[in-house]
This record gives C-alpha cells, sequence and structure tokens, in this order.
C-alpha cells in the first residue's frame, strides 16, 4: 500500500468518525479536578467530613500556621489520609476549640449565673479552661492520630493483597490486572489506596503502573519496608527470562511479607509489656485503690463534691487511658485484620437487625429500639430516688423496729432509709441545707444507673453483630478446611475433569464439612439450574458465595474462573499454589495469635472479672464507711447540743456529711463500663488489627457481662455491710 492509498484511507475514516461523533463534542472533554473530588467523596470515611468542615472554619478565622519545621509531616499526614485540609487548617482548630472551651466557660459559669441572681462557678470556668487547654495538643495532632489510623488499618490488609496480587499474577503476568485484582478484594482503607493507583494511570498522572506503585510506596518507606520489598520483588517478576524464575519471584514476595510480619510482631509482643503495665496501674489499679481512700476524703473534706469525682473518674482518667491505648495501638506493625463483611455486601445487611418470622412474613427490627428502651427503663429505676424527693421534698420510708413511710425527713428509730435525705453538716454543724440521699434504698436503685448504661449500650452492640459474625465464623471455618479442599480439586482438575465434574467430585469426598457444604451448593447449581460455574459461584440470587462471605474464597474462585480459560492444567496448579499459600498464611496467623495471647491474658481477666468485682466490693466498703461516719456526726451533733458543745468539740469539727454513695455509686460504675469499653477495643486492636465487627461483638459481650456482674456483687456487698453497719451504729446509739 503506498503513500496516497493510505491518506485515503486515513481520510475516509478520519470523515466516518467525524459523522459519528456529531453533535457530541461537548460530551468528550478532559478530566477535571471536579470528576476528582466526585470519585474521591465516594471512598473518603464520613466520619473525617465533620474534622474537615471544622479545619477549614477555622483556618478562615484565625490562620494559625505551624511550625515551618513541622509543615511537611503535617501534609505528608494529610496526604496519606486524604483530607481536604491544609496545614494551616489543622493548626488553627485547636485555637477555635480552646476559644470555643473558653466562651462556653464564662457562659455557664460566670455570665448565666449573673443574669439569674447566683453566684458564679468558678469550677466550671477553670474545668472549661483547662479542659480547652487540655485539648489543644491532641487535637493538634489529630492529622497525625489518622494518618496512623489509616496506617494501622491499611498495614493489616497488606498479607492479603500481596497474596491476591501474586496469586493473580501466577496464572496471569500483569501487574496493573494484579493490582486491580486485589483492589477488587481488599476492603477500605488499603483498597481506596490500591484504587488511586489505577486511578493515577487513568488521568494520565503517572505513565505507568511501575511509576504509580513505586510513588505510592514511598509513603510506607518508614513505616512498612517488607511491603515494599514484596511490591518490588513482584514487579522484578515481569522481567524474569523464565518462567520458573517468574514464579519463584511471586513466591519469594509472599514469604518476605510472612516471614518479615512475624518477626515485627514478636518484638512488638515483646515491647507490649511496659506500655500495658503503664496502662494497667494508671487506668485500673491505682483509680481503685483511690476509690478506697474516698469515702474518708469525702466526709472529712466538705469541699469535694461528686461532681469532681464524676470530672476525675469519668472524664480525665477515661482520656488518658484512651490516649495511652491509642499510642500502643499506632505502633501495631502489619497483621491480619478481618473486615466487617456486612458493609460490603447488601445481602448481609438485613442480619445486623434482630429478624422475627411471623405467619411467613419476616419482621425486623432495629437494635437501637431494644437497647433505648431497657436504658431508658433502668435509668428511670436509677434516678427515682432524685425524682420522687423532686415530687416529694419531705417524705422518706425508713426500717427499724418497724417499717415506716412519714412524711418526715427523720424517723425515729430508724436503721435504714429509702431516701435518707438530711441536714448538710460541714464541721460539725448544720447549715440549714438538705442533702443526699444517703439512705441504702437510693443506693441500691442507683445501681440501675451504671446497669442501664452498661446494657444498653450492650445490647446494641451485641444484636449488632451476633448474626453478622455468626456468618463470618461459619466462613472462616471454610478458610480453615478451603486450603485441603482447593488441593483436591486442582489434583482432580489435574486429572483431567472439567470443573462441572470436579465440584461433584470433590463435594462427595468432603460430605459433611462446611468445604463440602460449598462444593455440593457449587455442583447443585450446575447440574439442577444449567448454570456456569462462574454463575454457579458468583450469581447475585443463587451463586454459593452468598452464603460464605469470605474474600480469600471469593479470589480463589475467582482464580479458578480465570485460569480454567487456559485449560484445566493452569487452573490445577493455580488452586494447588493458592492452597498452599493459604496454609502458610493461616500458619503464620496462628503464631502471632499466641504471641499476642500472652501479652494481654491479663488484661482480658480484667474484663472478665476483676474489675467489675473489685470495684463492687469497694462500693459496699464505700456505703459502710459513709453511713457510719454519717450516724456519728449525727450523734455527735446531738450530743454536742445536749450538753451545751462541750463534749466533743474537736472530733464534731473533723465531720462533714460527705458525698451520698448514690452519687459516688454512680461515679464508680460508669467508671467501670467506660474502663472495659476502652479496654476491650485496645485488647481487639492488640491481638485481631483493625477488627471493627469482631470489635464490636466482644464490647457488646464484655459490657454486658461487666454490668450485670458489678450490679450483682456491689448489690450484695453494700446490703451486707450497710445491715453490719445498722447493727454497730444500733449499738452506739444505746451508748448515746
Amino acid at each position: 500500500m503506498d503513500d496516497k492509498e493510505v491518506d485515503e484511507f486515513k481520510k475516509k475514516y478520519t470523515s466516518k468518525l467525524e459523522s459519528e461523533l456529531h453533535g457530541k463534542k461537548d460530551e468528550l472533554r478532559p478530566i477535571t479536578s471536579k470528576d476528582y473530588e466526585s470519585f474521591k467523596s465516594e471512598y473518603i470515611p464520613k466520619h473525617l467530613s465533620f474534622y474537615e468542615k471544622a479545619c477549614n472554619f477555622s483556618e478562615s478565622i484565625f490562620k494559625i500556621k505551624p511550625d515551618k519545621k513541622r509543615i511537611p509531616e503535617y501534609q505528608e499526614a494529610i496526604d496519606i489520609c486524604h483530607l481536604n485540609i491544609t496545614p494551616t487548617g489543622a493548626a488553627s482548630f485547636p485555637i477555635a476549640v480552646f476559644m470555643f472551651f473558653l466562651l462556653l466557660g464564662l457562659m455557664i459559669g460566670f455570665i448565666i449565673p449573673y443574669l439569674f441572681g447566683g453566684d458564679p462557678s468558678y469550677f466550671l470556668i477553670i474545668t472549661s479552661i483547662l479542659a480547652g487547654i487540655g485539648l489543644m495538643m491532641p487535637l493538634g495532632n489529630l492529622p497525625f492520630f489518622f494518618a496512623n489510623n489509616w496506617r494501622m488499618k491499611a498495614s493489616n490488609q497488606m498479607v492479603l493483597c500481596i497474596f491476591y496480587i501474586v496469586t493473580y499474577m501466577r496464572h496471569t503476568s500483569n501487574f496493573e490486572l494484579g493490582v486491580d485484582f486485589a483492589a477488587e478484594h481488599l476492603s477500605p482503607p488499603l483498597s481506596i489506596d490500591l484504587k488511586k493507583i489505577i486511578w493515577n494511570i487513568e488521568t494520565e498522572k503517572f505513565p505507568s503502573i511501575k511509576e504509580s506503585v513505586d510513588n505510592y510506596l514511598q509513603t510506607w518507606r518508614k513505616w512498612n519496608l517488607e511491603f515494599i520489598e514484596s511490591m518490588h520483588l513482584i514487579e522484578s517478576s515481569l522481567y524474569e527470562t523464565s518462567e520458573s524464575r517468574r514464579v519463584d519471584a511471586l513466591d519469594k514476595s509472599l514469604t518476605v511479607m510472612l516471614e518479615e510480619t512475624y518477626e515485627k510482631m514478636l518484638h512488638y509482643a515483646q515491647n507490649l509489656k511496659s506500655p500495658l503495665t503503664t496502662l494497667h496501674m494508671m487506668g485500673i489499679i491505682l483509680p481503685i485503690l483511690g476509690l478506697v481512700i474516698l469515702p474518708l476524703v469525702v466526709s472529712f473534706m466538705p469541699e469535694v463534691k461528686w461532681y469532681h469525682l464524676f470530672t476525675l473518674y469519668n472524664i480525665i482518667l477515661p482520656a488518658v487511658v484512651f490516649y495511652l491505648g491509642k499510642i500502643i495501638l499506632s505502633r501495631r506493625p502489619t497483621g491480619y485484620g478481618e473486615s466487617d463483611i456486612s458493609e460490603t455486601s447488601k445481602e448481609i445487611k438485613k442480619y445486623k437487625n434482630i429478624r422475627m418470622n411471623l405467619g411467613g412474613f419476616e419482621i425486623r427490627i432495629n437494635p437501637l429500639f431494644i437497647a433505648v428502651i431497657v436504658t431508658i427503663v433502668l435509668l428511670f429505676i436509677g434516678f427515682s430516688p432524685l425524682i420522687l424527693h423532686w415530687l416529694l421534698p419531705d417524705f422518706d420510708c425508713s426500717i427499724g423496729e418497724t417499717t415506716t413511710c412519714m412524711n418526715t425527713l427523720n424517723h425515729p428509730n430508724a436503721r435504714f432509709y429509702l431516701l435518707g435525705y438530711r441536714d448538710e453538716i460541714i464541721e460539725g454543724s448544720p447549715t440549714g441545707n438538705i442533702v443526699g440521699p444517703y439512705g441504702l434504698g437510693a443506693t441500691l436503685l442507683s445501681l440501675g444507673i451504671p446497669l442501664g448504661v452498661g446494657l444498653g449500650v450492650g445490647l446494641y452492640f451485641k444484636l449488632r453483630s451476633k448474626n453478622v459474625i455468626k456468618i463470618r465464623e461459619n466462613a472462616k471455618k471454610l478458610e480453615k478446611e478451603f486450603a485441603s479442599a482447593l488441593f483436591q480439586l486442582g489434583n482432580r482438575l489435574g486429572d483431567g475433569y472439567p470443573a462441572e465434574i470436579a465440584f461433584n467430585k470433590v463435594s462427595d469426598v468432603m460430605e459433611g464439612t462446611v468445604s463440602g457444604k460449598f462444593f455440593d451448593h457449587v455442583s447443585m447449581n450446575i447440574r439442577k439450574l444449567g448454570l456456569s460455574v462462574e454463575q454457579a459461584i458468583f450469581d447475585p440470587e443463587r451463586g454459593a458465595i452468598n452464603y460464605f462471605p469470605s474474600p480469600i474464597i471469593e479470589s480463589s474462585m475467582k482464580v479458578l474462573v480465570e485460569s480454567s480459560k487456559k485449560g484445566p492444567m493452569v487452573a490445577s496448579n493455580a488452586l494447588i499454589n493458592v492452597s498452599n499459600y493459604i496454609k502458610e498464611m493461616h500458619r503464620v496467623d496462628e503464631r502471632l495469635k499466641d504471641l499476642m495471647a500472652d501479652v494481654i491474658s491479663s488484661m482480658k481477666s480484667q474484663i472478665s472479672f476483676l474489675t467489675p468485682a473489685i470495684s463492687g466490693i469497694v462500693i459496699g466498703i464505700t456505703s459502710m464507711i459513709t453511713a457510719i461516719l454519717g450516724t456519728l456526726g449525727e450523734k455527735l451533733g446531738t450530743l454536742a447540743s445536749q450538753t451545751g458543745g462541750a463534749a466533743g468539740a474537736g472530733v464534731l469539727n473533723m465531720f462533714g456529711s460527705g458525698v451520698p454513695t448514690f452519687y459516688f455509686q454512680i461515679v464508680v460504675g460508669l467508671y467501670v463500663i467506660q474502663i472495659v469499653f476502652l479496654l476491650t477495643i485496645l485488647i481487639n486492636g492488640i491481638e485481631n488489627g483493625a477488627d471493627k465487627l469482631n470489635e464490636r461483638f466482644l464490647i457488646g459481650r464484655n459490657l454486658m457481662k461487666t454490668a450485670i456482674t458489678y450490679s450483682i456483687i456491689a448489690f450484695i456487698i453494700m446490703l451486707l455491710f450497710n445491715i453490719i453497719a445498722g447493727s454497730i451504729m444500733g449499738s452506739v446509739a444505746t451508748s448515746f
């Protein structure tokens, strides 16, 4: 063909293309930043949007720039977690929060009391200012916290990432398709990063997959060198001259990832003992020891009120434990992490609700509805002493020689009160104010508050995750058997059987196992419904994978479908190698769990029994001490008035009313719930990484168990010790 014919050919098809595209030129526009923003909005976590808005708003007001040396660090953290903010916005946000707390403290503590003729509360003003100052450092480090959280979640998926890429590239030597295959089967956030790699190629930011991947790997250079080394080994496999050397490079990449993961986790477990001991002492041991002393402190120091204890035990200490726990988790190296399958499968989302079958109709109830009802009922019981006193200020019931209910606060010969409101005493002298409730009945009823919070939150998390985690556990059982099942399936394919017959033969051999059920389901879909192998596994309605939601199983079956197109021997080799990979990953995973089990066993015992039991006993002792000191104060006051102030004047000045056990129990009970909540998150993070589904299930189970254990022990101990205190004070009363 000469040049003239080439030009005619070119003109012919150019004119044809122009005619077909006539009127559609406006649609053929280059990719703009708006397209990228719409792509980005699909994968950025929703909880970061509020932080982005807050930082951008703060920047528009204050424009506080961070130190020049820290600007690159801020920018790196912002880029890692894909935030739409600037370092200036991140530095301005803590200043805005401090100003908010300052204005809030002045408003509540000074301006509002001044307008209504009350006294200013310097405690509220100082607390608000200190809270604002205390939040400035952690809020300023939020980008680094988000980046560490992103790294932890992403690094938890890196072993699987290498597994998916290697699995795919064994039968198809295409790096871009391998990365895309991994992005399809991983959950966020690592899947987001891999999709961004592909996106950068499609938008021509980088000319090839190698440049795009190498640019992404730079973000992990300080954190995860084994991931970079494994990816480079995968890249090198593309340049090998023989098939055996190419496969060896791929196998070596997964081996490097597994071995380095185990070694780093071993060092992490060894270094965990010191920070966990610090956390254990500051978060559990010292606060509980302080509970033993606090009854005496509050009885002899009238300046100490219940809200001071609340600020210390329910705000400051949990915040310290949370901060220390997050530091420990941020240092966790690459590991394994399970994804929440209900977030990636619409079919499984319905199992997050309570499902009831009535007359053939399925009714779904949101667990939040039941949790709210339980919480409201128990909170009403817990606050009923305050409500009753508000409705009937002078009413109370007592137990003494007889049980009486009178419209007066002081009952003759009473040992135990239902409410127990009485005159406030400071340095042995009544002030004329009525304080309480100090009664045994009110203290026992107050157990409804921590019980309501613990059961309410626990029920919600447990009911929300119970059904889903059962499905995932069944899938994990299948994963444990799946390596041997894949090996058998690969052997049948290697014998020359087509995949349709191979599934049937393996299901017969593995009858009664979870793997056998999976293969039998595939075989039934092929034989009875006439579906192809791909449809029998992946059909949205009938596919077997719908009943066994596991990314490893799904990816293995996709490898089967893809490799079978190249012949049964290629499919056989692919499945046998996938089987070996799964066995190796499972072996390393079990070794990692053994390492973590030794470290966190004491924390699990704290959660399950020791913390609620010790706290319940301390509350019982507190109620007895408070009852004894309160009665002694009243008796000494009576004696002093009868003797004209001459008897016991020095001792009398030591006594105050103290903090009612009603409030003290609420503070301690809520603290127990908070600590168990935080320790559960920490234990799950250390042991399983970023596994949100298992975290929610453990929170639900542990909170319910802790709330019930604490309430039962505290109820029994308070009842017994108050009976003892009542008998002691009865004998004291006769001596007066």
